[in-house]
């Protein structure tokens, strides 16, 4: 079983920044696929930013050119790095770790947007 601890979350202005971690509680070097989710309230979940095992990323047009996923191997973490924050980024963030055999939540983290 594998365990995922996102943390990072808050109440922020527009246009502001926050930085999301995943601590996963096993080597992340199995996991060919790691990401970032969000849902807001009324809505369903959507892929906001993946990373592979070598490296490559994606991301949903909503973010491009505002987050950046990124990932630690020695630390078994991945990061969100958020910038200039909209009310529409407004929900809670999940992390997702995903190998042949495992596809792992973490108990999300809310990030609020507002003035």
């Amino acid at each position: 079983q594998v365990q995922l601890v996102e943390s990072g979350g808050g109440l922020v202005q527009p246009g502001g920044s926050l930085r999301l971690s995943c601590v996963v509680s096993r080597s992340i070097f199995s996991f060919y696929l790691m990401g970032w989710y969000r849902q807001a309230p009324g809505k369903e979940r959507e892929s906001v930013a993946y990373i592979t095992s070598g490296g490559s990323t994606d991301y949903a047009d909503s973010v491009k050119g505002r987050f950046t996923i990124s990932r630690d191997n020695a630390k078994n973490t991945i990061y969100l790095q958020m910038n200039n924050l909209k009310p529409e980024d407004t929900a809670v963030y999940y992390c997702n770790a995903r190998s042949t055999s495992i596809n792992s939540w973490g108990q999300g983290t809310q990030v609020t947007v507002s003035s």
